[in-house]
């Protein structure tokens, strides 16, 4: 019983540590749940959910090993990724100046396919699931603090996921609770998610090029 309890809870710990680090994935979500609310704010994290589960799959089947096996895959996926944030970058000022004149930010959510898009082709979340990924999905076991955690077994899997999920559900209330007590809050959260998306826009740019032409 004591075994179980805390491979749920190692499971629920590592899905926390892969889904609240800030990054262009909480970025999307922030900006979604300040300029659409909680719902929009959630699917935009469902995205990213859903996209681990596919890097889950395949792991499963090895096919993620492809990525990190040719830098000229690893390159465009990166140069892939930079234009992807670069343009959500410029969508994101677009809904920041438009909250600011008081224009309502238009109402077709994105939040979803801007995250899926982005997580599939993200090379780091890839190499993420082959390293924490592959130890989680590996038969066996790890001892902490006198505790034992059995990894390669469903249970840990679902600890994952419902730490995903617990996050991309608490971060965007957290957002909506504090957007009713700081009413400016929605065109800040805009205009740094489009900083935080153009930095990481440019550090995908550098690592495609260096990847593709070994700089």
């Amino acid at each position: 019983m004591l075994n179980t309890l805390t491979t749920l809870l190692g499971g629920l710990l590592l899905g926390l540590s892969l889904a609240a680090p800030p990054g262009p994935m909480n970025a999307i979500i922030a900006e979604q749940s300040v300029l659409g609310g909680w719902k929009s704010g959630f699917k935009a994290g469902l995205g990213a959910m859903t996209a681990d589960f596919c890097f889950l799959v395949f792991s499963l089947i090895g096919l993620t090993t492809i990525v990190t096996e040719s830098n000229t895959i690893h390159g465009i996926l990166l140069g892939i990724g930079g234009f992807l944030m670069l343009y959500f970058a410029y969508e994101s000022i677009k809904n920041a100046n438009k909250a600011l004149i008081g224009e309502e930010v238009g109402k077709k959510d994105k939040g979803f396919q801007k995250t899926f898009v982005l997580a599939i082709t993200n090379p780091y979340q890839i190499i993420w699931w082959l390293s924490a990924g592959i130890a989680l999905l590996k038969p066996g076991s790890v001892g902490t603090i006198g505790y034992q955690i059995n990894t390669g077994t469903p249970l840990i899997v679902f600890g994952l996921f419902l730490g995903i999920l617990i996050w991309i559900v608490s971060f965007p209330l957290a957002l909506k609770l504090a957007k009713q007590k700081f009413q400016k809050l929605e065109y800040i959260i805009a205009y740094a998610s489009a900083i935080i998306l153009l930095l990481f826009s440019l550090i995908f740019f550098y690592n495609s090029l260096s990847n593709l032409f070994r700089l």
